[in-house]
């Protein structure tokens, strides 16, 4: 049966009861809709804690790496079972929830496509979302799209600093989803496709730091398009948002004055 693509979105909590009124389906009461992940029409829904462990005391480690989310599946999975190899094939689409403790509804983090995998018990796999992007280039990290890491627990060995697994669910929730720059909103552009879409700039970046402090997602957090981030870094240290915001302001005057010229 073809996939549908059923509309969640993101940053938004859900209960599974509401997971299944949007999916037409009957409440199962437990099974495998109540164990971290399980397949449906071709399709994979992913529930997981991120910094708590799990209601049977498991705790994975699954986490957030700027907007990608490390995740580990169940106990004794491997690369090789069934289940991994259709969730990471790229057929159908990936549904992953989170939630910050094990009492909580879940909160819709997107639907998402493996970057790489790594071949250890339980299996790792690093989940990019097509419904938001990686809002920070990591400091001597290599990922290559669909790599399989053979071996070692860990044989990938970066240097970052991570990012606070809410921390973009609490700034979109407070700024919203469009550039508070230049106010491009994708939804509104693009439709569905740009539902929930937005980069998330730190205003003071965690790798000028090089150390551990509390993050305000509300004071030190703001969502930006992917053109005004990329011109936030364009310099180092990186630009102000009111200095960018400035020259957005004033190019579009400018052209807007052009314009008018070159009707006249």
């Amino acid at each position: 049966m073809e996939n549908d693509t059923y509309h969640f979105d993101v940053s938004r909590s859900y209960t599974r009861r509401d997971i299944f009124k949007i999916l037409k389906i009957e409440d199962p009461g437990g099974g495998s809709w109540y164990t971290g992940y399980t397949a449906h029409r071709g399709d994979w829904f992913i529930f997981c804690g991120v910094g708590t462990p799990g209601r049977t005391g498991h705790d994975y480690q699954n986490r957030f790496v700027g907007n990608d989310l490390i995740w580990f599946g169940k106990t004794n999975t491997t690369v090789r079972q069934p289940a991994i190899r259709s969730m990471v094939s790229g057929k159908g689409n990936i549904y992953i929830f989170f939630r910050a403790d094990n009492r909580s509804s879940f909160v819709f983090a997107g639907r998402a496509t493996p970057i790489f995998v790594v071949d250890s018990t339980p299996v790792e796999v690093r989940w990019s979302f097509k419904s938001s992007s990686s809002n920070v280039t990591f400091p001597e990290e290599i990922v290559d799209p669909g790599l399989v890491v053979e071996g070692a627990r860990k044989t990938i060995v970066v240097n970052v600093y991570e990012r606070d697994s809410g921390a973009r669910v609490r700034c979109i929730r407070h700024w919203g989803v469009h550039c508070v720059i230049c106010g491009f909103d994708f939804e509104a552009r693009y439709g569905e496709i740009g539902n929930g879409y937005i980069h998330v700039h730190h205003l003071r970046p965690l790798s000028e730091i090089g150390t551990t402090y509390r993050l305000d997602p509300v004071n030190d957090l703001r969502p930006v398009c992917p053109n005004c981030h990329a011109m936030l870094h364009q310099q180092k240290p990186a630009m102000s948002i009111e200095e960018l915001r400035h020259i957005v302001n004033r190019t579009a005057g400018v052209s807007a004055r052009a314009s008018l010229v070159s009707e006249g």
